[in-house]
């Protein structure tokens, strides 16, 4: 076992203290690009950027308001087209000219579907015979309609009609009201009446 000499020891606390001072040196060299890289935003930039997250939140509402909006619109053409149709069956129903029966007739078929056509084009030629020997006009005035209900193929319609009739006996009738269910079913892109009911 040797052992160390004065000289010696001084060599290495030399050593020693070079390397204690040249690492903190290597520690501030690995430092400084840290330092520089978190360096504070400019004014400008924030103001760039807080707009751009100011234009896509804008955006992004705006494209949900319009698609709502959209969705509203189309929901409301629907019920329009649908208490239309409605109200149009029902004055189908009610006016019918004896001079004019076959056509008026043919117009509640083209409207109609299912087993509503079915049953009154079976009845339309005795219906039609009927009207011509009576003379008989029935004039249709709708007075009140309502969508009770719909689906996405189907809907049901209250409508209120005031009905004046006249015919070769009897010219100057009192109107009657009446009130009818309307059911109608869409078939393909159109909306027809499947079946006609009378409310008390």
């Amino acid at each position: 076992m040797s052992i160390a000499t004065d000289s010696e020891v001084g060599e290495i606390d030399e050593i020693d203290e070079e390397e204690a001072t040249s690492e903190p040196a290597a520690d501030d060299a690995d430092c400084e690009p840290k330092a520089r890289s978190r360096k504070r935003m400019s004014p400008q930039r924030w103001a760039t950027l807080f707009s751009l997250t100011v234009i896509v939140a804008l955006a992004a509402v705006a494209g949900w308001f319009g698609f709502r909006l959209h969705q509203s619109h189309q929901a409301q053409a629907q019920r329009s087209q649908l208490l239309q149709v409605a109200r149009q069956g029902a004055l189908n129903l009610t006016t019918i000219d004896w001079q004019h029966a076959d056509s008026d007739v043919r117009r509640i078929l083209d409207g109609a579907t299912g087993e509503f056509y079915d049953d009154f084009a079976k009845r339309s030629k005795p219906f039609i015979e009927v009207v011509k020997q009576a003379k008989a006009t029935t004039v249709g005035t709708i007075t009140e309609a309502g969508l009770e209900s719909e689906t996405a193929d189907t809907a049901q319609a209250l409508v209120a009609v005031s009905v004046q009739t006249s015919n070769a006996g009897a010219t100057d009738q009192e109107p009657r009201a009446w009130r009818m269910r309307i059911y109608m079913q869409r078939v393909g892109d159109q909306v027809k009446v499947s079946n006609v009911g009378f409310v008390p």
